[in-house]
């Protein structure tokens, strides 16, 4: 097979790095593009440092590695471009012409009737069963003229392509205001400021990131239309190489109405506090830009949002304030809001994840203690006691997995866990499953999802489930500082939990679709995890996928090695 130049690049703070692939030469159609990750290590990107050694000079390694083909060509690195493309080369000219490969759902309205009450759906990919993306999505149905008269929207985003998701609208959309918020800073901000250059109708706003390490990781979507306003939370960069053939999360929201005009902006809330807890994680930023969209939801209605929002932002905090973010805030509403569990340390939590962080020398350090205390908070009577801890799942894709994935190897470029790091805790292994989603049909379609839940022994059904931007970091999460008194974030991050008493009234359980669940349970009403539950043990060859050493035992999908240099 011909070779194609390309390279790879690496994030560096401990939490996630959504890598991107791409090639600065655009090859023939027909041959095999090389993935590309980020050559040099960035104080504002995330996962080979440990959280407890953030040195930036030290931090500021460099990587480099290639594709290895089956008859033994290599391709090197080149120097750092982070400008995402596909994996594949048709996807390079997919680029420029994916709003014709992936035009609009002709049912999209339907798809989102079908979807109620959860509104919880998958992105389309390529290569699988056509049942399996009946009830999923493609960027091009979310911002389908056939859901509403749009007058502008806001991006929030960690990694962009901005003339592929321009093409993305529709052609009468296409030139109407965009707020793109973004964490890129230095050589980033300048190509980042170059590439929206021609599009004048594009207004960027970076965020601050004064810890080091952070990133904005929030992927979210304001879409003000003629008859109201939608809040889109999902975990897709706007890239093209997200769409097309990873499993990724979307939750859309109904159309919220306008209030009418003599109306307090206090007026609109839902029953989970969604309104004023959107609100507060825009004016978080401090940005006129972004506070304008503040006051544009303050103008309207949304009391019909059944999800409760689970928001990371900056910062050390102290006080209230230290419960309204992170996994804090999560175990903040789990106690107040979940329902009554028999037996809990018998309920185990299943975290899924495309990163890993330096999670400390031991599990007990951050992983198994505070972040589990949070995961697995329920309700507890003033006469109950806590009981023991549940047992931990952690779902992340083994070497196998990547290697039989519908992208081969490239797909790896995703999972940006580091030998560096996985070094520093080799007690997490016993802790790892496979990711299996025989359910959705997405089993080779590699997870970018980030997903957290809690199921019952028999897993036919669930406590809650969420879907958010938030991997398995310290960053992410948070982490208590000072004895207990301040919680310390370093990302932005975006979620939204599902309870069940919010969709069915007096109910404490959702059902799992396609499970054990009894055959009478109304499959509207069933709950659709993306993956298979039980979870599936690593097996005993299997390990963690690390994507800066070789591998070699065995080609991938598409006949090629993987060979960092």
């Amino acid at each position: 097979m011909a070779s194609a130049q390309a390279k790879w690049s690496v994030s560096s703070s401990e939490d996630e790095a959504d890598v991107s692939l791409t090639s600065s030469k655009r090859p023939p159609i027909d041959k095999l593009e090389r993935p590309k990750m980020k050559s040099e290590v960035s104080d504002s990107d995330e996962t080979l440092v440990d959280e407890d050694e953030t040195d930036p000079a030290t931090a500021s390694k460099t990587a480099s590695g290639a594709i290895k083909e089956k008859d033994g060509n290599s391709q090197q690195s080149r120097e750092k471009q982070k400008e995402p493309k596909a994996t594949r080369m048709d996807s390079v000219k997919r680029r420029h012409e994916d709003s014709f490969l992936h035009p609009p759902c002709e049912d999209v309205c339907g798809v989102l009737q079908r979807g109620a009450p959860f509104n919880f759906f998958l992105t389309r990919v390529e290569g699988i069963a056509g049942f399996f993306n009946s009830q999923a999505l493609h960027l091009t149905d979310i911002l389908s003229p056939l859901l509403g008269t749009l007058r502008q929207s806001a991006q929030f985003n960690y990694c962009f392509d901005v003339p592929w998701f321009v093409g993305q609208y529709p052609h009468e959309f296409r030139s109407l205001p965009v707020l793109l918020v973004h964490g890129e800073h230095r050589e980033n901000n300048l190509r980042l400021v170059k590439q929206t250059s021609p599009f004048p109708h594009i207004t960027l706003c970076q965020a601050k990131l004064d810890i080091a390490f952070g990133t904005h990781h929030t992927k979210m979507m304001l879409l003000l239309y003629e008859e109201g306003l939608r809040v889109v939370i999902h975990t897709a960069n706007l890239i093209s190489a997200d769409w097309h053939q990873k499993t990724q999360g979307i939750w859309i929201s109904p159309l919220f109405p306008r209030l009418q005009p003599d109306s307090k902006t206090s007026e609109g809330e839902s029953p989970t506090g969604f309104k004023a807890d959107l609100l507060a994680y825009l004016f978080a930023y401090h940005f006129s830009s972004v506070t304008a969209w503040a006051t544009i939801i303050e103008e309207h209605d949304l009391s019909e949002a059944r999800v409760f929002l689970v928001a990371s932002v900056p910062g050390r905090h102290i006080g209230s304030s230290k419960h309204r973010w992170g996994h804090l805030h999560l175990r903040k509403i789990l106690r107040e809001c979940t329902g009554p569990v028999i037996n809990p340390s018998t309920w185990p939590v299943v975290a899924q994840f495309s990163s890993i962080g330096s999670l400390g020398a031991e599990s007990g350090k951050w992983l198994t203690g505070e972040l589990l205390d949070s995961l697995s908070a329920i309700y507890i009577s003033r006469h109950e006691a806590l009981l023991e801890r549940p047992h931990l799942h952690l779902v992340y894709p083994s070497v196998d997995n990547v290697r039989t994935s519908l992208e081969g190897y490239p797909a790896g470029g995703s999972f940006p866990y580091g030998q560096q790091t996985a070094q520093k805790q080799p007690w997490l292994r016993s802790y790892l499953h496979r990711w299996q989603a025989d359910v959705s049909g997405r089993t080779r379609a590699m997870p970018h999802i980030k997903t957290y839940l809690r199921m019952r022994p028999d897993s036919s059904e669930i406590a809650w489930f969420m879907v958010t931007s938030a991997n398995l970091s310290k960053a992410a999460w948070g982490a208590l500082e000072k004895n207990g008194t301040q919680l310390m974030i370093r990302s932005y991050e975006l979620g939204v939990l599902f309870v069940p008493r919010m969709f069915i009234k007096h109910s404490h359980f959702f059902c799992v679709r396609s499970s054990n669940a009894p055959s009478h349970v109304n499959e509207n009403l069933a709950f659709p995890v993306p993956f298979d539950i039980p979870v599936h043990c690593y097996w005993e060859k299997d390990r963690p996928w690390i994507w800066n050493i070789p591998y070699m035992h065995a080609p991938d999908s598409h006949g090629n090695m993987w060979v960092p240099s």
